[in-house]
């Protein structure tokens, strides 16, 4: 645990480091997107021999996100398609994180084979959308260097008695990553909704993961967004976050890295820079375990090999944002379902009170169905938090338990298709909306 927690650490003060030494804050962020061309379609959709168009929305408060279209191998793309189904993804994650198995066990694949139109999201700040309508998301005005080999001293100095000129193009910087998982909910899931209901003139389904269940929930919340919906299925489904028992995460969360790192001047967390990939790769080349980092993190997973480890950090992680981190920290800490808290006199000018108003999970219609998977060895999507999610909700949702699965198995696993998703669809169809491939 402390070596984890020592290339926690590294990672941090390598980030502020590299920052200073290249002159920005944003790296050549993607390896695998270095032109028009590589697109998510590009890369992981239509090699699979499936048909995929991209897709643009615009955010209400600019925001560019972006949605891919697919459909089964085995239909005319220009034929009929069954109902919509829009993938969310969680934290640090892209819409590829729905991609990185075979045809037979990824469960974006297996839902366009299962007849449904299939809709991918991604929200804003992660490689595959497209910026912001005037907020630039790289900072290239930094007016200062740093050397590599600064002491600890120095870098204490730099960051409490160093004040570093700020150009209009990096408070841009800083306003484009001024949002939490809040926004990706009542901006970037919402609009998301909107658009695919618009296109296909139907309501949607709804399939989330992590941090993708913490959006859904806060979106359906709101009644224009429900009532687009014709059910929600969560895997590893979290509004609550204080039973979770990741060790790694509870450390950095009791050492308030999340608040460190905003005082650092941190922004964005890119953890696909060039430095902070060379130190990845040299953790797992013989001194630690990728799985076992991932285990630390997640919790135990039990049915994916370490082949789906080397190709799961081929894509993630994607950045985000350091306010959304300090968003989730603040969850843990206060076991809150809220707004983002920004202390008692901002937060009586924002919301009018002293604390920020709880999400209220009671809102969400009755009617709504909703399907939940959760495992026993989910370090994050605790099974106590979830009996008070469901103990608030009005509805009563279905529920499919693993009790060998992690938090990872939901996506990665080589059994998922048996153990999850044929369950999942076999509720999509019970509602009487799917129609068969």
């Amino acid at each position: 645990m402390e070596r984890l927690l020592l290339i926690v650490f590294a990672t941090i003060i390598s980030l502020f480091i590299s920052t200073f030494a290249a002159g920005e804050f944003n790296f050549e962020a993607n390896p695998h997107r270095r032109s028009l061309d590589e697109t998510l379609c590009n890369q992981l959709i239509k090699p699979a021999g499936y048909s995929c168009t991209e897709h643009t929305v615009q955010t209400k408060d600019g925001y560019l996100v972006a949605l891919q279209r697919l459909s089964s191998r085995n239909k005319d793309p220009g034929g009929q398609r069954g109902p919509p189904v829009l993938l969310q993804h969680g934290l640090f994650m892209a819409g590829d994180a729905w991609f990185l198995g075979s045809p037979e066990q990824s469960l974006g694949f297996i839902l366009a084979d299962e007849g449904f139109d299939v809709w991918v999201g991604n929200v804003r700040g992660t490689f595959w959308s497209h910026g912001h309508v005037s907020l630039s998301e790289k900072d290239k005005h930094v007016n200062m260097s740093l050397s590599v080999y600064v002491s600890v001293g120095d870098l204490l100095h730099i960051l409490f008695f160093h004040a570093v000129t700020i150009s209009e193009h990096r408070l841009l910087f800083q306003e484009f990553w001024d949002w939490s998982w809040e926004e990706l909910a009542l901006c970037d899931l919402a609009e998301m909704i909107h658009h695919v209901h618009s296109i296909t003139s139907s309501k949607v389904f709804i399939v989330g993961h992590s941090q993708g269940t913490i959006m859904s929930l806060a979106a359906l919340i709101q009644p224009n967004v429900a009532e687009m919906v014709e059910a929600a299925a969560l895997l590893c489904p979290i509004s609550y976050l204080d039973h979770l028992t990741a060790p790694l995460v509870l450390r950095m969360v009791a050492l308030h890295l999340d608040q460190m790192v905003l005082a650092m001047g941190i922004h964005q967390l890119n953890f696909r820079s060039k430095i902070l990939i060379d130190l990845l790769d040299s953790i797992c080349d013989g001194h630690i375990e990728c799985a076992d980092l991932l285990t630390s993190i997640t919790g135990k997973n039990c049915c994916f090999n370490s082949s789906s480890v080397d190709f799961f950090f081929e894509f993630e992680p994607h950045p985000s944002s350091a306010k959304n981190l300090r968003h989730l920290f603040q969850m843990i800490r206060k076991g809150t379902f809220s707004r983002y808290d920004y202390g008692m006199f901002k937060n009586l000018e924002l919301y009018g009170q002293l604390n920020p108003p709880a999400f209220d999970l009671g809102l969400i219609p009755k009617t709504l169905p909703l399907w939940m998977g959760y495992g026993g060895h989910d370090s994050l999507a605790d099974e106590t938090d979830l009996e008070r999610t469901l103990k608030e909700l009005q509805g009563k949702p279905e529920l499919l338990y693993l009790e060998n699965y992690g938090h990872l198995d939901f996506l990665l696993s080589t059994q998922g298709k048996e153990d999850v998703y044929n369950n999942m669809i076999a509720f999509f169809r019970s509602l009487g909306k799917s129609s068969s491939s």
